[in-house]
């Protein structure tokens, strides 16, 4: 449990910057959503049924498509270059439509055509912005900094298609599209007045597909990141019923206007607000983010239950913001937890398997509330989602399944020092040189072989999920307390990365095996090349 404030993150300057440019961006990210959807209708209002219906399509199929290999890149170039790179993309796209449109050029495929080639930009930025934050202010900011974009995400939401909806009349929405642009390059100069101060590594960079299969290798062996993606998936697939159902109810059963829809997601947008100021700092200064979760999982099953059986316009509105409350409270915790499993390089990577999880689970979720309430009525699907999620509540906080996120309060991903480390053959190999096995001696006194035998447990996992793609513990026969471990590299170059991926936490878990060897010396150490490929290559000089 910990103290925070919701605005100590704005003492850091360049989060400060950042924030104020994205929540000015953000509202006229909103304005040019609102002036879209009008200049799709107005150009076609024939088809303006199907084509408001694709908007959402074409906005969100490029995170589906680009997630994952953004995460990948995110670790590989400058994270500082890649955002400044998606904000030019992003700022030229609107330029270009305000261009389109000054010019009388604009169609309904081109403005679906640019919402595609706006949600390619936020998917490709989406892992680097998440990983630049955790990276920009200290941990223990975290949650602060997490509420502030999550009230600078709502803020936007209800000003800027207000906005929108006042300047389309004024100025036009080709006027709209090229502040929208404008802002975009506000937050270029917010981004370029960062100074990054993490240290480069000097190591040879990998390739994409190295990149692509150690996220793969990480999430594998971690099994604290295997727990953030099973929460992550639970709460969006039950979560979804509100952001599918809800909008069909406010037309079907409340009966509002489609130009008064909005109200609803106003109204969720001000319980987040509220979430974040007053409700998350209160909440986490008292108790744990399991505990967290626990209260916020509980508001969004009393929503479910409520939703069910409320048509009153204004009581729904209330309970909207409930909703946007609970969601606000248990996304922010999983959003925390997860920024504290993951070291700083694998950051992009992860944060991209975690929205694809997420993203995954929300549109299934929405397809099974979907078509259950398109055969069985809303009061169904709510009523068997709230079930269903009290059931999961229960399962996830079981001691069996250990899918706790209280975990990460004493994690330490810091990058640690690699001088436990003394091995360096006399032949250094090429970088690209391997495979290599790394092997170290042990000698253990009989009285310590299980707590030898659980260290070497966790070490094996921390080597493996670093870089090695084999790992083997063997013991000498004639002399039972002597033990060898093999670390299996692909190359000398991904050694080193390695050693220089151990964070704090997991170099202490070396130490302490280290510390079981008996001896005045420490374990032996020997780097063998294996030479499998040349004996192969080799053609054989006679059949026998």
């Amino acid at each position: 449990m910990t103290e925070a404030s919701t605005w100590t993150a704005l003492r850091n300057a360049a989060f400060r910057r950042l924030w104020l440019a994205n929540l000015i961006s953000g509202a006229a990210i909103t304005a040019h959503g609102t002036a879209a959807f009008w200049v799709l209708n107005s150009l076609n209002k024939s088809d303006s049924t199907l084509l408001l219906s694709l908007m959402a399509t074409v906005s969100s199929l490029p995170f589906a498509l680009f997630t994952l290999p953004a995460g990948a890149i995110a670790d590989l170039v400058d994270r500082k270059r890649m955002l400044c790179g998606v904000s030019i993309w992003q700022a030229a796209v609107a330029m270009g439509l305000a261009l389109l449109g000054f010019v009388h050029l604009l169609s309904p495929y081109l403005v679906l055509a640019s919402a595609f080639l706006f949600g390619a930009g936020f998917a490709f930025g989406s892992p680097a912005s998440s990983a630049v934050i955790a990276e920009m202010v200290p941990a223990k900011e975290l949650p602060g900094a997490n509420n502030l974009s999550q009230l600078q995400m709502n803020v936007a939401g209800i000003v800027g298609p207000a906005l929108g909806g006042i300047l389309i009349p004024l100025i036009g929405a080709n006027s709209i599209f090229a502040l929208n642009g404008m802002a975009f390059l506000l937050v270029l100069a917010a981004i370029l007045l960062w100074k990054r101060q993490r240290p480069q590594s000097h190591l040879p960079l990998e390739s994409f597909f190295e990149s692509f299969i150690t996220a793969i290798r990480y999430v594998r062996y971690t099994p604290g990141i295997r727990i953030i993606l099973a929460r992550s998936a639970i709460f969006s697939f039950f979560i979804s019923i509100i952001s599918a159902l809800m909008p069909v109810i406010g037309l079907e059963e409340l009966h509002l206007e489609p130009a008064n829809l909005g109200f609803l997601f106003t109204s969720m947008a001000i319980g987040s607000v509220i979430s974040s100021i007053f409700i998350i700092p209160w909440a986490r200064s008292r108790y744990s983010p399991q505990r967290v979760t626990t209260y916020a999982d509980s508001a969004l099953v009393l929503v479910c239950l409520l939703m069910a059986v409320i048509r009153w316009t204004k009581l729904f509105l209330v309970v909207a913001a409930l909703a946007g409350v609970g969601w606000t409270l248990a996304s922010t915790e999983l959003w925390i937890a997860g920024q504290l499993a993951m070291p700083d390089w694998a950051r992009g990577r992860m944060n991209a398997t975690i929205i694809m999880v997420s993203q995954g689970a929300t549109a299934l979720g929405s397809a099974v509330w979907g078509v259950a309430a398109a055969n069985f009525g809303f009061v169904y699907p709510f009523l068997a989602a709230a079930g269903l999620a009290v059931i999961a509540m229960i399962i996830t906080r079981l001691p069996a399944y250990r899918l706790s996120i209280d975990f990460t309060q004493d994690l330490n991903l810091e990058p640690a020092p690699v001088s436990i480390f003394g091995n360096n053959p006399p032949r250094l190999s090429g970088p690209q040189e391997g495979p290599l096995s790394i092997l170290t001696k042990f000698q253990v006194d009989a009285d310590r072989r299980d707590d030898f035998f659980d260290l070497t447990g966790k070490a094996r996992l921390i080597y493996l999920r670093n870089g090695a793609y084999g790992w083997h513990l063997k013991t000498d026969l004639a002399q039972p307390n002597r033990f060898e471990m093999e670390v299996i590299v692909p190359s000398w170059a991904q050694h080193l990365r390695q050693r220089e991926r151990m964070t704090k936490d997991e170099m202490e878990i070396i130490r302490k095996m280290y510390s079981l060897h008996r001896g005045p010396n420490p374990p032996e150490e020997s780097t063998a090349l294996h030479l499998d490929k040349e004996v192969l290559a080799r053609k054989p000089r006679s059949e026998y």
